[in-house]
């Protein structure tokens, strides 16, 4: 089974594909404990990181995933291009097909936003964030990370609190956590939960205490102040009156919970440092996680060899 050409959502991805993905990171987090950090799995291919939008873990565990595959990676950053003097997304990537690169790992502020370059380029595309569409790297890592935690997602009791909707992060989520047959429920205040959310087939509230009784994962997600406008809650410290995460409110989930966060984090707004460093946080698994999982993708979209992956 292969994963196709290019990775834009998790939206569609059937659970073989997932699984496929996540036995393979497997493999990569073994390459990434050893010694010597390096397969020539993706030796001469190009990888070019299209970043739009500023980016601190997802950025590096892709250039990291890149090198640990032996892979040549060009990095481009709007701010120091020539979008700067008016060039067109479309202009910026017929530009850089004529270097003849393998994959593009994009990130833009634009929702479907990847779909546009589609068109102009051979290469791979994989989608490092889109706006408050997707962000399908992200999901996959917080499954890798709850299956190697949970050992599996059957009847799994998930829940996602926070900005659900400014979040690229809880819509890959929903898609890929529902398909691997967990239960999801969003909690956030009224004025930053989407309508109709419920169709995607989860179950929504806005009382956090009771949002998180008996929950095996809690989610937390942080307020994107820049994405927002003025006057969605009252205050941040009022939001984290109400719907911070602390210790005393995470006894009410699951005695063996798993405490996530996509980072970055904002301590105080909604998690406490307390549950964040705490026993029950495998928010800096995520992160080591993040890079065995792009490795994975970057490894299945480009061909690599079986022979080469055992390496």
């Amino acid at each position: 089974m292969s994963l196709g050409k290019h990775l834009l959502g998790t939206e569609g991805l059937g659970a073989e594909e997932i699984t496929l993905i996540l036995d393979t990171a497997e493999r990569m987090a073994e390459i990434s404990a050893r010694p010597l950090k390096k397969v020539p799995a993706l030796r001469a291919k190009l990888v070019v990181n299209l970043f739009f939008e500023n980016s601190t873990r997802t950025r590096s565990s892709f250039e990291i995933a890149e090198k640990r595959l032996s892979a040549d990676t060009l990095n481009f950053s709007a701010s120091t291009s020539s979008v700067q003097k008016g060039e067109t997304l479309v202009d910026t990537v017929l530009n850089l097909e004529r270097m003849m690169p393998d994959c593009y790992v994009m990130r833009h502020s634009s929702p479907g936003a990847h779909q546009l370059i589609l068109p102009f380029t051979k290469a791979s595309v994989v989608n490092a964030g889109d706006g408050a569409h997707e962000h399908p790297t992200q999901a996959l890592l917080d499954a890798f990370t709850i299956r190697q935690k949970k050992g599996g997602f059957k009847g799994l009791e998930v829940l996602i609190c926070g900005d659900i909707a400014h979040s690229r992060v809880v819509r890959s989520n929903i898609h890929l956590l529902k398909t691997m047959g967990a239960k999801v429920t969003l909690c956030s205040p009224a004025t930053l939960m989407p309508p109709h959310m419920d169709s995607l087939g989860v179950k929504v509230l806005h009382d956090f205490d009771e949002a998180l009784a008996g929950k095996d994962v809690v989610m937390m997600l942080r307020m994107q102040l820049e994405r927002q406008q003025k006057g969605l809650f009252p205050s941040l410290r009022e939001y984290y009156q109400t719907y911070g995460l602390t210790e005393e409110r995470l006894k009410r989930a699951s005695s063996d919970v798993i405490v996530m966060h996509p980072g970055p984090i904002n301590r105080g707004v909604e998690i406490a440092s307390e549950v964040a460093d705490g026993p029950y946080s495998v928010i800096l698994d995520q992160v080591e996680n993040g890079v065995s999982v792009r490795m994975a993708v970057l490894y299945l979209l480009l061909g690599g060899g079986e022979d080469e992956a055992s390496h």
